[in-house]
């Protein structure tokens, strides 16, 4: 029994320093050109320069598969859009808003006698939970934004200017 506790403390320490620790960080001078986002393998990719220069972990919306229809569909949009404002206020640290709706995903969601959504995001952790850090990924979890851990967020803040494109896929 002794061995177990001991093998779970270990393991929750270790844990615990993969959460607390950053990885690699972006180089201050980068501004980003574009931004991908493949939804399947939950990650998001900065590009400057015609070149992929970090790629971040990402928890989309609670229902990731497929795209955005209606509001409170919870999912993730699918297509091109662009980055069309910053929000340091925000109830989640920090945001890139996304300019979806579409005059597409408006027309499908009129048609289905729905609202598109709106308010979709690139965002950091709820505020006041930081703390979660990359623990935050283990699920799927956010109403269709897309979600990095707060000091992710610092570097996606600071290096995608608002009108750069937004490329998500499938």
């Amino acid at each position: 029994m002794r061995t177990i506790a001991s093998t779970i403390g270990i393991l929750y320490i270790l844990a615990l320093c993969y959460s607390l620790f950053p990885s690699r960080r972006l180089n201050r001078r980068i501004l980003a050109d574009k931004i991908v986002v493949r939804k399947g393998a939950r990650k998001l990719e900065l590009w400057s320069g015609g070149k992929k220069v970090k790629t971040y972990r990402i928890a989309l919306g609670k229902n990731p598969v497929g795209a955005k229809q209606f509001e409170g569909d919870m999912r993730t949009p699918e297509g091109i859009y662009i980055i069309d404002g910053k929000n340091p206020n925000s109830a989640f640290y920090l945001n890139l808003g996304i300019s979806y709706p579409d005059n597409k995903a408006m027309a499908l969601a009129e048609a289905m006698g729905k609202k598109p959504g709106s308010a979709i995001k690139i965002h950091g952790l709820r505020n006041g939970l930081g703390w979660r850090g990359r623990f935050h990924r283990t699920k799927d979890w956010t109403a269709g934004c897309i979600a990095v851990t707060n000091i992710e967020m610092e570097e996606l803040y600071r290096a995608v200017p608002v009108g750069t494109p937004i490329h998500i896929y499938s």
